[in-house]
């Protein structure tokens, strides 16, 4: 088996087994462990369990790989292979008990930093749904045996736009005049509040593009992959004054229509 769909085996057999665990622990219910960047970016104990469970299975599978995971920080392997791993995609949707949340594994290639690695393999599992989205590089996208193709143009009405906003109170104002620009272009707007399942949306036809500044690498590592191998483009800008850089995710032509009107 070639060396990309081998990690794309492993991805999808971990994310859906470590999904299974947050659903579980969802529904024993859900203990806050702390907060992140600021009051309202929290951590359930789940991130971290679910996190330990797929690292473990990681190390049995793939143990001289390096990992990158959002709850215990980068470590490099003996490998050109890093995983890059967000176990729980959307926890404050998950604490609240809203059903758009997912585990999101890409398998990425040369140096672990965005920008500089070749995504490889991806895997991103929503468990209340039990959808899994999941791309090999060169061989499409694919949401179980259906393969994905971004929308090439919107409708007459305009394009479903998701977006998000970070989590610190400074960058509210910039994130609204954002989107205040790229409205012009909208039917309307969705704000899911996970990334990865954002992602796979867009790459799956049920977003016509997304967009948001501040994404971290495990936000976008998985799902960028599955985007572009749908067809799409994924890009932005560099970072802003408070060092988060702009992500847009669309087909090509309304890719850099959003690009043009959001940038700043």
């Amino acid at each position: 088996m070639p060396l990309a769909q081998e990690l794309e085996s492993i991805a999808q057999e971990i994310a859906r087994e470590a999904g299974e665990l947050a659903l579980r622990r969802r529904a024993e219910g859900v203990a806050i462990a702390a907060t992140k960047s600021a009051l309202a970016d929290i951590v359930t104990e789940a991130d971290r369990e679910v996190e330990l469970l797929i690292r473990e299975r990681l190390n049995s599978a793939r143990p001289d790989d390096g990992f990158l995971g959002e709850e215990s920080g980068a470590e490099r392997g003996e490998t050109d292979i890093t995983w890059v791993v967000d176990p729980i995609d959307g926890t404050v949707n998950y604490a609240y008990g809203i059903p758009s949340y997912a585990v999101s594994i890409a398998a990425v290639a040369g140096e672990p930093v965005p920008g500089s690695w070749q995504a490889l393999a991806a895997a991103v599992f929503n468990p209340a749904s039990g959808e899994l989205f999941h791309a090999v590089r060169g061989e499409g996208a694919w949401l179980g045996e259906t393969r994905l193709a971004v929308n090439a143009e919107p409708s007459s009405a305009g394009a479903l736009i998701a977006t998000g906003f970070g989590y610190r109170p400074e960058t509210h104002a910039g994130d609204l005049a954002r989107l205040a620009r790229v409205m012009p272009l909208a039917r309307d707007i969705r704000r899911i509040g996970a990334a990865s399942l954002d992602f796979a949306f867009v790459a799956s036809g049920r977003l016509d593009a997304y967009f948001e500044r501040g994404l971290a690498p495990w936000d976008h590592a998985a799902g960028a992959l599955l985007v572009t191998e749908a067809g799409g483009m994924v890009g932005g800008l560099p970072a802003d004054q408070h060092g988060r850089a702009l992500f847009v995710a669309a087909a090509p032509v309304l890719y850099e229509k959003i690009l043009t009107l959001a940038t700043d």
